[in-house]
């Protein structure tokens, strides 16, 4: 590539991340523009999943027998009906998003003191999984103009207001001798708008800037008005509780009844004709607050967790230490210890005689490495003509031949294609895929492009870059393959393109077919397998395909500075074992993992939280995370570069595996902090849900090894390369 060429490239690259950086401030919420609402207009009350922090299930919401279903009406002059699904992404339906049009009327500006819902009858089956739901801490989300409805809190010391996204099912008291559980069955809505900005406010339009529901139980001990809505919604005397008594008789959820009944005959899951009815009613207000910015709406559902940037930065800045600590010691390696290996016999002295002298040493050196190659390719042994080829200066001669000692030794079998060098190359090929797929996503997520309000596009832009990063995958692997001595590409290709995702997919399929038993929305729609399939099949294969012909046919094997030996495994070390034993290369893995483990680990709690625990919540300190996992690709790449190092100077030079596996070593450690948190942080119970998450924290520690190795892999090798060349 020329120097024009180059700068074009540069020029190229400088304008789309301009382009970028400026589509990430015009627009909040990519594809989608500000919503006004005029006067009295119409807007849909959207229904999602329920979720829950102590299980790994959810469900769709109108799929619950308890809650009113669609009646199919059209709602106003809009043409949506009730009932109607919302089309989704990819993302939102991998995360188990099921989004339907409720009954709900909302209306700009409108109040509704109250209004019925519906008058749903439940027997004693659904009456059970209502308490189990409520028991387990279910949440509900329904969405207005693409916000979530929220539970609005205020900080401890009263100055500011935040939301959690969702609001409870129900609540359980277990204070009275037995359980209780109060069913959530009249909502308040609570919307807050402001005036539109540019001409839309002018003529009169606004915009949601707000959406709170305030959750409560009403018990039939309440008054209620002739259309069935509550008399009074301030004074409530008694919750609506989920108990059915065993006499027979319709209950009406009245606590004093229920209180008399055995919980036994509640639990029950026979079903004997009895039915509970449950009213369920609503309220609309609307309120004004000029103070929020239509862009900044979504900064009340982050207020709570700004007391969590002081961690953040102490992450960041305990990265950066131990960052800056291995940069210290591989400076020194390279600077004292290799510099001076390799250029100590270029110097020039300050006296002719010294000059002289250290390049006789020089070509000494340079004779026993050659006598050193026979020797190690059958050629035969040192000769005492050879020993003695020098008559002057023999101490010199001794000082040369201690010089060659350790990873110098190795020049003729550093570079020896490893065992099973065919799976290592299309591992390496899908940790570069894995590689691209993650700095995109955190360089767009850090930009603003990929944020909550974009549902689901995290997801979809992930599988988007992991396949067109087919391509990447197939150069290296195919490249990889070739300098490894490969002759099959067209085998490589199809191994690269099938072993990791085959494996990946084969895995969900089986834990779909759990989640599917149990008719959870967390279930990946039969349709959705074959479109991922075809996905797989038709787009990444191709890609992978036409990047492994380019790196193997094209571009071919990397050409290393040294020559291997003919002769078979010259050197194996001082304790004659150039290979490793299984304990010994564990205990390296595991020691040289833990550094880059220390990096992450502060900011791995945030992740854990975000994914597994407050799943109402959304991780969105995104900058810190980019910046975390620049150092923690740095602490990698060193952390390998040392190891390797080290292996190389006790003359063991089967350092290919070794590096790929010392650079996703801290894999191993982040599988065991999963383990830690589910039995310290988590409450989750059930087999299934136990399942799901070890079976998901392990995929996803195997994307975090094969991605980690990957850098490993290449750090070493251009390590190698350099320190021989």
């Amino acid at each position: 590539m020329d120097r024009s060429t180059r700068t074009r490239f540069l020029w190229s690259w400088t304008v789309l991340v301009l382009v970028l950086c400026r589509a990430a401030n015009a627009f909040y919420i990519p594809g989608w523009s500000v919503k006004s609402y005029k006067e009295n207009e119409p807007i849909p009350l959207l229904v999602n999943k329920v979720y829950s922090d102590n299980t790994q299930l959810q469900y769709a919401y109108f799929d619950l027998p308890f809650v009113c279903p669609p009646t199919g009406q059209r709602h106003f002059s809009s043409g949506l009906l009730s009932g109607q699904s919302i089309p989704l992404n990819l993302g939102e339906v991998l995360r188990g998003d099921r989004i339907v049009v409720s009954d709900v009327e909302l209306a700009m500006r409108r109040d509704t003191k109250c209004a019925v819902l519906c008058s749903r009858a439940v027997g004693r089956g659904d009456l059970e999984r209502a308490r189990q739901m409520v028991e387990d801490g279910y949440v509900v989300e329904w969405i207005v103009d693409n916000l979530p409805g929220a539970t609005s809190f205020v900080t401890v010391d009263k100055k500011h207001k935040y939301y959690a996204a969702g609001f409870k099912l129900g609540e359980a008291d277990h204070s009275a001798e037995r359980p209780r559980f109060f069913l959530n069955n009249h909502h308040t809505i609570v919307m807050v708008y402001r005036k539109a900005p540019g001409k839309a406010g002018d003529a009169g339009g606004r915009v949601v800037v707000g959406f709170e529901v305030y959750a409560k139980s009403i018990g039939p001990g309440n008054k209620r008005l002739s259309d069935g809505c509550p008399a009074d919604l301030r004074n409530i005397d008694g919750g609506f509780e989920l108990l059915l008594p065993s006499n027979g008789t319709l209950a009406t959820g009245s606590s004093s009844a229920a209180a008399h009944a055995h919980p036994s005959s509640s639990s029950s899951s026979a079903d004997d004709g009895d039915k509970l009815t449950i009213p369920y009613s609503y309220a609309v207000y609307w309120r004004e607050d000029s103070s929020i910015e239509w862009n900044r709406r979504w900064d009340l559902y982050f207020v709570n967790q700004e007391a969590g940037s002081k961690i953040h930065w102490l992450a960041m800045v305990n990265s950066l230490f131990i960052c800056g600590l291995l940069t210290g010691v591989v400076l020194m390696i390279l600077t004292k210890t290799i510099r001076t290996d390799i250029k100590g016999y270029r110097d020039t002295a300050v006296e002719e005689g010294q000059g002289v002298r250290l390049l006789r040493r020089k070509l000494k050196l340079e004779k026993t490495l050659g006598l050193l190659d026979q020797v190690g390719s059958g050629g035969g042994r040192l000769s005492d003509d050879d020993d003695d080829d020098d008559d002057d200066d023999g101490d010199d001669d001794g000082e040369a031949l201690e010089d060659v000692t350790g990873w110098k030794l190795l020049h003729g079998e550093v570079f020896r294609p490893p065992q099973h060098g065919h799976l290592l190359a299309p591992l390496v090929g899908s940790g570069t895929q894995l590689l691209f797929m993650a700095v995109g996503l955190v360089l767009l997520s850090a930009l603003g492009v990929l944020n909550p309000s974009f549902r689901g596009g995290f997801i979809s832009f992930g599988v988007g870059l992991f396949v067109f990063a087919g391509v990447l995958s197939g150069y290296f692997s195919g490249r990889i393959y070739k300098t490894l001595g490969g002759h099959d590409w067209r085998r490589n290709t199809v191994v690269t393109a099938l072993l990791f995702p085959g494996l990946g997919f084969c895995a969900v399929f089986v834990l779909n077919l759990f989640v599917w038993a149990q008719a959870s929305s967390t279930a990946i729609p039969f349709g959705t397998l074959v479109a991922v399939v075809a996905l797989w099949l038709c787009v990444q294969l191709p890609l992978v395909y036409v990047g492994s012909w380019y790196g193997f046919a094209r571009a071919g094997a990397w050409e290393h500075p040294t020559k291997t030996s003919t002769g078979g495994a010259r050197r194996t070390g001082p304790a004659a074992a150039g290979r490793q034993t299984w304990w010994h290369a564990l205990r390296t893995v595991l020691l040289a993992g833990l550094v880059p483990f220390t990096v992450i680990f502060i900011e791995l709690l945030f992740v854990f939280q975000s994914v597994w625990q407050d799943k109402s919540g959304y991780y969105y300190v995104f900058g810190f995370l980019a910046v975390v996992s620049a150092i923690l690709v740095c602490a990698v790449a060193e952390v390998t570069v040392v190891a390797i190092y080290l292996q190389l100077c006790a003359e063991n030079h089967h350092w290919w595996w070794q590096s790929f596996f010392v650079g996703g070593g801290s894999a191993l450690w982040v599988f065991a902090y999963s383990v830690w948190y589910f039995f310290a942080r988590l409450h989750i119970s059930g087999f299934l849900s136990s399942l799901l998450f070890f079976s998901y924290s392990f995929m996803a520690c195997c994307v975090y090894g094969l991605l980690t190795g990957t850098v490993g892999f290449l750090a070493a090798y251009a390590f190698v390369r350099r320190i021989y060349g």
